[in-house]
């Protein structure tokens, strides 16, 4: 048997057992791009090798010469300056038979030039338009440089803490997930992204890579069909459908099937059912790593297998290039889906504008953080910072304070508070971020403010804490600024524990010894473990990786400037062994109960996160009641139902409350999650003011996918709770009929 045979014959065999397969029908009729006659005219004048050579993408400018020198050649990654760009962009605009213009791509993650948040600091932000914020300003720096797409925004839910990328998504919740996904594609692309203050957006990673086992990255996921659907999909379909030009493949295995070589999620689901008409670029190598799975025999093979499966443009390897032409005479492959492929990247090429302009006007390039963006930036980080803990009101610190200690090893940190995949665009790395300690005393310029690092982040040495434990005897309030380096998350940062790296904890705990009022502040780019602190500190501040703003706006929090009103997008554990721990769970047949051995849990832990997604304090406080539903009863088909209560500030200072909506359905033909969010809003309200917010509901709200992928709205009870946490209490009920 062929090794074409033997593919067939195992993706038969998947499909006989109900799991991950392209059915035949939905390959044969999936998606195809819309007819656009520039691009029909182009590829009637395109030879075979020509249309092979738009499948290329490389990450350098050595290589893209070498390409260009044979007309070969779609686009270029991870090279910026504009004076760099318009140069290849000549050799292919005028140095080429048809004159296709190269697109131009880079991880623009959280900022360009000016570094914001990072995207699961957006997420606690619960607000679409701080991440809408990041991608119009990203976008418009971007562009000035050359630069058309962007590998973002990543929409991978994951309920792994151990992986690194958990840095680059929104948290645990497909909801949440998708709204903020919608917010960045549309801040990105506008609505045309050929303007010359936008770019292309990609979606990524499809699919299912936040389920990698062990929080390991590139790693194996094994998952059902209703999973895939209900949990990892739904952020994509909301991108498909808000327009995001392109799609990036993941590196893991689905069920079995590398993402580069299933056709069930790229051809069937991708550009069948969602009717996705861009194209998809795989990730660094990932057609080549297709071998190293055991997917396939060599780059012909991988070839094989990923170009009808889905993969348009092959980035850094090189298999379309060497094999397409050997592949299509065997009839591995056939000339329509190299002509489909082709016809999406040319697309997004047109609807860039690149053939009507092919080059960026130099003379505008950014290449610094206008004040404009730079207080974008501060402003999105106040807005993502979650105060977990506030005992006894020690925050906010008076701005009258005569003396404030500084201490720990990221209290002076510069490029660290940017997070993960920062710096990359032009200027970024030339404009550091603003210091917690400078950030502190531009807030209280009467205060004698010093700084004592006392550890490193990750080492063992503690012979600083004698220095950190005077300075904190000699202020009067000390701020301890601990975490993570910025290369302690993001890609290939996957950590076995989560506590705080090297003698973090001892160096808090030394603080404590003295006495003095401290407060805690955590630069990370991940949940962490930290019982201790909650247990020990009196104030906690979740500020993430904040970005280049980063200082002042920790500091605008700490003396109350900013009243935060941020919410965790992701459960913090207890300890790693509790992991995953996430709030959409389904319930099991003995649920935790500790007056109870045999239910679901562990002799040595108490059930439950440390702080629950959705969890965040304020300086002020806030009463949500009255609880109403238009209607008791609502249609499968075509129901809606306006939910709404009351929200009041009962505190003295004006502040944010996000109003969050969870359903639950207790009976279904499979087992729901004990809560799922379907609507949040994040209001602000001045001191004793009260508001209604409203929440409107439709079967698409309690429906669910089945395990043959079929979207069901059963009858039936639904269970409403509404609060300022998933651990919400106020409650009501409606019956599907």
């Amino acid at each position: 048997m062929n090794r074409r045979s033997v593919l067939a014959g195992l993706a038969g065999g998947v499909a006989s057992m109900g799991l991950l397969a392209p059915s035949a029908t939905a390959a044969e009729s999936g998606g195809r791009p819309p007819r656009d006659e520039r691009v029909e005219a182009l590829l009637d004048k395109m030879t075979l090798a020509e249309k092979i050579g738009q499948l290329q993408l490389v990450g350098d400018e050595n290589t893209a010469r070498a390409a260009l020198a044979d007309g070969r050649l779609g686009g270029v990654f991870s090279v910026v300056g504009a004076a760099k760009l318009n140069a290849l962009q000549r050799l292919a605009v005028e140095g080429t038979r048809l004159k296709i213009p190269l697109i131009f791509g880079l991880d623009v993650i959280h900022g360009y030039t000016t570094n914001f948040p990072i995207p699961l600091a957006q997420g606690a932000s619960f607000d679409p338009a701080v991440a809408a914020t990041d991608a119009t300003v990203s976008a418009k720096e971007a562009r000035s440089s050359g630069i058309h797409w962007t590998y973002a925004p990543m929409m991978d839910v994951t309920h792994e803490p151990r992986w690194g990328r958990i840095a680059e998504g929104s948290g645990e919740d497909p909801y949440l997930a998708a709204k903020l996904a919608v917010a960045k594609v549309r801040g990105y692309q506008g609505d045309d992204y050929g303007k010359a203050d936008r770019v292309a957006a990609c979606a990524k990673h499809f699919v299912a890579y936040g389920g990698a086992e062990g929080g390991r990255d590139y790693n194996t996921v094994d998952v059902s069909l209703q999973r895939l659907h209900n949990l990892y999909l739904p952020p994509f379909k909301a991108s498909v459908e808000a327009g995001v030009a392109t799609v990036m493949a993941s590196f893991n295995t689905i069920s079995g099937v590398p993402a580069h070589g299933n056709g069930y999620v790229l051809h069937d689901v991708l550009k069948g059912r969602y009717g996705f008409s861009g194209f998809v670029v795989s990730d660094y190598t990932g057609i080549q790593e297709l071998i190293l799975h055991g997917l396939a025999g060599d780059g012909a093979d991988a070839a094989a297998a990923a170009l009808p499966a889905g993969v348009d443009m092959e980035m850094v390897s090189t298999n379309y290039a060497e094999f397409a032409q050997r592949l299509l005479d065997q009839r591995r492959i056939t000339r329509d889906q190299i002509d489909d492929a082709v016809r999406r990247i040319l697309l997004v090429k047109f609807r860039l504008g690149l053939f009507e302009r092919p080059y960026v006007d130099e003379s505008g390039e950014v290449k610094a953080p206008s004040p404009a963006a730079l207080a974008a930036s501060r402003q999105a980080a106040g807005r993502c910072m979650v105060l977990l803990k506030n005992d006894g009101a020690v925050l906010p610190l008076a701005k009258s304070v005569g003396s404030v200690a500084v201490v720990g090893p990221l209290g002076a940190a510069t490029y660290d508070l940017n997070g993960t995949w920062a710096g990359l665009g032009t200027g970024a790395s030339t404009t550091p971020p603003v210091t917690v300690v400078d950030g502190i005393k531009a807030a209280a310029p009467g205060a004698a403010v010093t700084y004592t690092a006392g550890c490193t982040v990750e080492g063992t040495d503690t012979s600083g804490f004698a220095a950190a434990q005077q300075a904190a005897r000699a202020a009067d309030v000390t701020v301890v600024v601990v975490g993570e380096t910025a290369a302690m998350s993001g890609e290939a940062a996957a950590r076995s524990t989560i506590d705080l790296p090297g003698v973090q904890q001892q160096l808090v705990a030394a603080i404590k010894e003295t006495g003095k009022p401290f407060v805690v502040v955590l630069v990370n780019g991940r949940p962490l473990t930290i019982p201790y602190l909650h247990d020990n500190a009196p104030a906690v501040l979740e500020a993430w990786a904040p970005g280049v703003q980063g200082g002042h706006a920790i500091a605008d929090v700490l003396f109350g400037v900013v009243n935060p009103g941020g919410k965790l997008p992701v459960s913090f554990p207890r300890a790693v062994g509790q992991i995953p721990i996430y709030y959409n769970h389904e319930n099991t047949g003995r649920p935790a109960d500790p007056a109870n051995k045999y239910t679901s849990k562990y002799l040595d832990l108490e059930s439950g996160p440390l702080y629950e997604f959705g969890h965040g304090l304020s300086y002020t406080t806030f009463r949500i009641d009255t609880l109403r539903l238009s209607e008791t009863r609502m249609p499968a088909r075509g129901g809606r139902i306006e939910v709404s209560v009351r929200v009041a500030n009962t505190g003295s200072r004006a502040g944010d409350e996000v109003v969050q909506l969870y359903l639950r359905d207790p009976v279904a033909s499979i087992v729901q999650p004990v809560r799922r969010l379907r609507g949040f809003q994040r209001v602000t309200l001045a001191a004793g003011a009260s508001t209604t917010v409203s929440f409107t509901l439709t079967p698409e709200d309690v429906g669910f996918y089945d395990n043959a992928a079929q979207f069901r709205v059963e009858p039936g009870k639904i269970e409403v709770y509404v609060g300022n946490s998933s651990a919400a209490t106020l409650s009501s009920s409606f019956t599907v009929v």
